[in-house]
């Protein structure tokens, strides 16, 4: 990345949007100068340029929420930055994991972002194994071991199969979940984060360059 390509305002500053990088999330809104980039580059870390303070700060330095860079990317008139991360704690200096939490309009039925939902059923698994609370289903199934966790993925993918036979859309989606929640305690009890798999269907999506055919 060659940072002259950039166009910086007037006070030579470029306004920044934070994003996480597994579930893309928007986290917070800063802005860089120059200066602040090349740091962010040098050490993969999160700097931007306080415009109250007139300095440069980096992200976590005080609190320990460091913000490891994964890419940065600039739009089309090369004068706004998104930059994709893996936070280590709230991005908020109020403590929450993004700055954007209150809600001005929600529309009803609006499309539950999928990379959310699946990173949230990841961490409350492995809180769940962590803490193994007496009671819950996770705990039960983590103490039961791995016979009884391929036990439950096998019936579940049978009734994902059975409800798709019968083309019954509403039983399909409850068994679907169902499956999918069990496939995420298997891949916490095998230690695999789905961020793993996730990059395997990456790969397996980017198109594949064709050989040239031998005459």
């Amino acid at each position: 990345m060659n940072v002259d390509q950039l166009t910086f305002n007037s006070q030579g500053l470029i306004p920044t949007v934070i994003q996480d990088a597994n579930t893309l999330e928007v986290l917070m809104v800063a802005f860089m100068n120059k200066e602040s980039l090349e740091k962010t580059l040098q050490t993969g870390e999160t700097w931007f340029y306080s415009r109250s303070r007139e300095e440069l700060w980096h992200k976590g330095g005080t609190s320990g929420n460091v913000q490891a860079v994964q890419e940065i990317r600039f739009d089309c008139d090369a004068d706004t930055l998104v930059i994709k991360v893996v936070p280590a704690g709230p991005a908020c200096h109020l403590g929450t994991r993004s700055c954007f939490t209150n809600i001005l309009f929600h529309k009803q039925g609006v499309i539950v972002p999928i990379g959310d939902v699946l990173t949230q059923l990841e961490n409350t698994i492995a809180a769940r194994f962590k803490e193994m609370p007496e009671g819950a289903y996770t705990t039960y199934l983590f103490e039961k071991g791995i016979d009884k966790i391929l036990k439950k993925v096998g019936e579940e993918a049978a009734e994902v199969i059975i409800a798709a036979k019968n083309r019954d859309a509403e039983e399909l989606k409850w068994e679907a979940a169902d499956l999918l929640y069990h496939l995420f305690v298997l891949l916490q009890e095998q230690d695999l984060p789905i961020q793993e798999v996730a990059r395997v269907l990456h790969e397996r999506s980017q198109p594949k360059e064709e050989k040239a055919s031998e005459e």
